[in-house]
């Protein structure tokens, strides 16, 4: 058994109208169509559902009880489209992006909300990886945004400006640096370092940059985060070396920040994409978000 939307339909505007003639006009149908959809329902259900007299059509009881299920039927149906419309115009759906730790921890966070507040059916899924994978991620379409500390690679990627951020060098009060306000890279290797795990582009920086300077970089400490980087600077493990942005978030009463006087402290934050033009609705719309706040 089939029952056909538009049978429901044609038989609520029968009920409403009281007439086939009122409602085949109304619904743009010839009445003998109408008539027919009409018996063959009641076919279908096996009963009578109107009384058809010389002044007009009135339900049987079965049909004011079929009349109030078709309309929640009709009803669930329209709801079934709007809520597909809203997937296509992206205002439902999920988008999936991938951004390091250091817009995690500061630029992405309030961006996320106003865009939110804006589009609550919208589900965003971010991930945390560094910047390497992020870049091969979006070209293996395991995300459709990525937000990257720039640095060379091959992906096959559209690459777009997002923010700028200064690196800092934060250290214990009562340091040896502790009185200066900037300091050089090659200055602070001289003292222990606490840095994030292998594999970020900021530990990428500093390997590179302490060979520049023929000196290795002392670390016996490895966190995964600036927080428990800052925290273990405060209590005296060692200095540490982050951006602008988080150590104001994380900067603690037993630390100093000073400025680190090298010209690649200045970094370039980039929205990456496959293609703009490929986004699903939704990404494009977070994409444009991203953008406009950048």
């Amino acid at each position: 058994m089939k029952l056909d939307p538009l049978s429901l339909r044609l038989f609520i505007a029968v009920i409403e109208d009281g007439t086939i003639a009122s409602a085949a006009a109304r619904e743009h149908i010839a009445a003998a169509a109408v008539s027919k959809r009409l018996s063959e329902l009641e076919q279908m259900l096996g009963t009578q559902l109107l009384v058809r007299t010389n002044k007009g059509i009135t339900p049987t009881a079965a049909g004011v009880n079929l009349s109030v299920l078709a309309r929640e039927v009709l009803d669930g149906l329209n709801d079934i489209v709007a809520r597909m419309r809203d997937f296509s115009d992206g205002r439902r759906g999920t988008v999936r992006v991938f951004a390091n730790i250091s817009a995690i921890a500061t630029f992405v966070p309030p961006l996320v909300k106003s865009f939110n507040e804006r589009y609550p059916e919208v589900h965003i899924s971010l991930q945390e990886h560094d910047s390497l994978t992020i870049t091969e991620g979006i070209a293996n379409n395991l995300a459709e945004i990525g937000i990257f500390t720039y640095l060379p690679h091959s992906a096959d990627i559209e690459v777009y400006p997002f923010r700028t951020d200064e690196l800092t060098v934060i250290v214990p009060v009562g340091h040896a640096l502790a009185d200066r306000d900037e300091v050089t890279f090659s200055e602070t290797l001289d003292y222990e370092h606490v840095v994030l795990r292998a594999g970020t582009h900021l530990r990428f920086q500093m390997l590179t940059a302490a060979g520049r300077h023929g000196k290795s970089l002392r670390a016996n400490v490895e966190v995964s985060s600036y927080d428990a980087l800052c925290r273990m600077v405060e209590v005296g493990v060692g200095i540490g070396i982050l951006p602008a942005g988080n150590a104001a978030i994380y900067h603690l009463p037993g630390t100093r920040t000073l400025k680190l006087a090298e010209p690649w402290a200045t970094r370039e934050l980039f929205i990456c994409v496959r293609r703009v033009d490929a986004l699903s609705p939704v990404a494009r719309l977070l994409f444009d978000h991203l953008r406009s706040h950048s």
